[in-house]
């Protein structure tokens, strides 16, 4: 590679801004709007961290207009010009992909997988945390379990309109960009447990949601896109378990460690650092070379992909059968690409994918996050809760090494399609063993295999989403089903509230969030198509032409 590509490259993959200062000095702003609220949390040490009732400080109030004013000038610095994301008419000239897709994994590859890992697992902790503060926000605030419920009501309602939101601006402004402004938000959403009364902190969940539901569309968007064919299915599956599984174990933890000694509220706190932290990794994660052809970039689309070890080629000949290239157009229109998933040859997959994550979402908001506040129920303690969650989680990482071997190697659809079917069983052995106190191995058990098969549920829509959905789309189908699984949290909790109103324990609750697993299931044996092995470019001419599915 000579020295002007090498330097190309620097330049085109470094973090690139509209205006530096302006970006730094709001992230500064951010960071410290958020210290500011620490004071006043520590003077209530001696009541236990517990702030209700508390007036908002002064020193509250600054950090809070310093937050406003530092994500205003960050996202004035950060977001691309609009010559440089207006798409560039090439002639409809085209690209081969095929070099991309055989191209055998290099450090640069194994670098975006661990920092887009950390983003990952910082995306799935915060929401997470929500199953571990309700119990102790009950009792602080005197809650009932219905008012109870509306932090996971407003926190998910903010992640479900998030994820549509930051699916179409990861396809309107690059996946980089949109990567960034979510965590910059999620840094000052750290003060959600800060707040002195309920009605703040249902504010501030909800903001907390816009935040978190950007990341995890964008975040497999720009994987599936810059991931070999070959190895594409298992590594990305097995990273978003990991990243799930670690979000939760990530959740947990904090829980068993910090809340015994800070009380609930200090739970949040942890999304300073962690919203740091990917910003400062956020150096090393090119933009997509997809997103970059698509919108007619082709020298920066050359420069990252030389990061990788490729050269892309122009198909002069007409030769190449059509999955194997990438037209470069010049269409408009990413603002109505929601409902361009529900026209045409797309529909039916994004009923799919809409079903497979409502029914994850249920099991996940609806069941496993009312864990804890089950058990508190029956009798056993919150250290004791948080330290049996930990370790069931713990046991269940490598649980996850099989779901991407399974969707990679063997097929993506069966896989999906035996992991729901498995999410329900188990659901049904919950609601037939209604396992409590003195029965912790029980527990730990049905624990471990709801959070290995929900598990590997979650690891595989995302992924799968990203593959059956052109480039152009992808961030918002990605949207699509990262909003339908928090759809399903928006039911999920109070549907489940209402169930534990009229009968306690695990056995009404665990059959009713049963039912749309099976459902999943079924509309994927209908309606899925098999993804293993192919290019993405493949898959797309298979929906734009119809195609016969090769896996029925």
């Amino acid at each position: 590679m000579s020295v002007e590509t090498r330097s190309r490259v620097r330049v085109k993959v470094g973090i690139e801004f509209h205006h530096p200062l302006a970006f730094w000095v709001g992230t500064t702003l951010i960071s410290a709007g958020v210290c500011l609220h620490l004071p006043d949390f520590f003077m209530m040490r001696d009541m236990g961290y517990m702030m209700a009732g508390m007036p908002m400080s002064p020193s509250m109030e600054a950090g809070m207009a310093a937050i406003i004013c530092g994500i205003g000038l960050a996202a004035y610095g950060l977001i691309p010009r609009r010559d440089a994301i207006a798409k560039v008419d090439q002639g409809g000239r085209k690209y081969h992909l095929r070099a991309m897709d055989d191209a055998r994994l290099t450090g640069a590859h194994w670098g975006l997988l661990f920092v887009l890992g950390v983003a990952l697992i910082v995306d799935v902790m915060k929401p997470a945390t929500l199953g571990f503060v309700v119990p102790g926000m009950r009792e602080e605030y005197g809650l009932s379990t219905q008012q109870a419920l509306l932090l996971p009501l407003f926190a998910l309602t903010g992640t479900t309109i998030g994820s549509f939101l930051w699916g179409m601006v990861a396809d309107r402004v690059g996946r980089r960009a949109a990567i960034m402004f979510a965590s910059l938000i999620f840094i000052g959403t750290a003060i959600c447990g800060f707040m002195p009364s309920f009605g703040w902190n249902l504010l501030m969940c909800f903001v907390m949601g816009l935040s978190a539901g950007g990341m995890l569309p964008i975040v497999y968007a720009l994987m599936a896109e810059s991931v070999p064919a070959h190895d594409r299915g298992w590594l990305v599956v097995l990273h978003g378990g990991m990243g799930t599984v670690g979000g939760f174990l990530a959740a947990s933890g904090l829980a068993m460690l910090l809340e015994p000694h800070f009380g609930w509220r200090i739970l949040w706190l942890a999304g300073l650092p962690t919203g740091l932290l990917v910003l400062f990794l956020n150096r090393w994660i090119p933009e997509s070379p997809r997103f970059l052809l698509e919108r007619g970039r082709i020298d920066d689309a050359r420069a990252v992909m030389a990061r990788y070890g490729v050269e892309i080629e122009e198909d002069t000949a007409g030769a190449t059968a059509e999955h194997d290239v990438m037209p470069v157009q010049s269409a408009a229109g990413h603002w109505s690409g929601l409902t361009r998933l529900f026209r045409g040859p797309l529909a039916s997959h994004s009923i799919v994918v809409g079903l497979y994550g409502l029914a994850w979402g249920l099991v996940n908001w609806g069941f496993l996050t009312m864990v804890p506040t089950i058990l508190r129920d029956k009798g056993i303690a919150s250290g004791s809760v948080s330290s049996e969650l930990f370790l069931a989680a713990l046991i269940a990482v490598p649980g996850t090494v099989a779901v991407a071997y399974l969707y990679g190697r063997w097929s993506s659809k069966r896989s999906m399609i035996g992991y729901a079917l498995a999410t329900a069983v188990t659901l049904l052995a919950f609601a037939f063993v209604n396992p409590g106190a003195g029965d912790e191995t029980t527990l730990k058990v049905l624990m471990v295999a709801l959070l290995v098969t929900s598990g590997g549920v979650i690891s595989m829509l995302s992924p799968y989403t990203a593959e059956v959905y052109p480039t152009e789309l992808r961030g918002t189908g990605s949207g699509l089903a990262a909003g339908a699984s928090k759809m399903g949290g928006i039911i999920g909790p109070q549907a489940a509230g209402l169930i534990l109103g009229i009968s306690t324990g695990f056995a009404g609750v665990a059959t009713m969030m049963a039912v749309p697993s099976i459902v999943a299931a079924v509309a994927l044996v209908v309606k899925g198509v098999e993804t293993k092995g192919r290019g993405l470019e493949e898959i797309e001419a298979q929906h734009l032409l119809a195609v016969p599915d090769p896996v029925a």
